[in-house]
């Protein structure tokens, strides 16, 4: 096979329709679009609207409560840990800091703070100083012989 002799599927490319090129390309005159009205003009767009009537969105009845000032973490599992670790990405005889997260890759960013979860398996014994941690993560982390400290977030960073 050469470069030249490359070809698609048969069937696998279509050609765009080309709309409102004249009465043999079956969608001339007005385009596809009807007859008269305000979906047969440019520049419409009808999302939600039904006629006047109240659209459904509006119908329904408004549930719930989003707080206004709510912490968003970026959220780490203790498997990640471990395979950074092993992969020599963290050294884990020195305390394991937010900023170590980020910058062995492990987090991107740091949002509110960083919470540890305890998804997967810590073999290594560890010293983490991180913002947030699910009580089975400190169980976890306390079993193989290490220590989580939360710490509590800087107030403007």
């Amino acid at each position: 096979m050469k470069l030249n002799e490359l070809h698609d599927n048969p069937g696998a490319t279509k050609r765009r329709k080309r709309i409102g090129r004249g009465p043999g390309s079956g969608m001339g005159k007005t385009g596809g679009r009807g007859i008269k009205g305000q979906k047969s003009r440019s520049g419409v767009a009808i999302k939600g609207y039904e006629g006047g009537q109240m659209p459904l969105y509006q119908r329904l009845p408004k549930r719930g409560f989003t707080k206004p000032n709510r912490k968003s973490y970026a959220v780490v599992n203790l498997g990640l840990i471990q395979k950074f670790i092993d992969d020599k990405k963290i050294d884990a005889s020195a305390a394991i800091t937010e900023d170590v997260l980020i910058a062995s890759g492990l987090v991107r960013r740091k949002l509110d703070g960083i919470r540890v979860l305890a998804k997967g398996d810590l073999s290594a014994k560890v010293t983490l100083q991180v913002t947030g941690a699910s009580r089975s993560a400190i169980e976890s982390v306390e079993k193989a012989g290490g220590s989580l400290t939360v710490t509590t977030a800087q107030a403007a960073e």
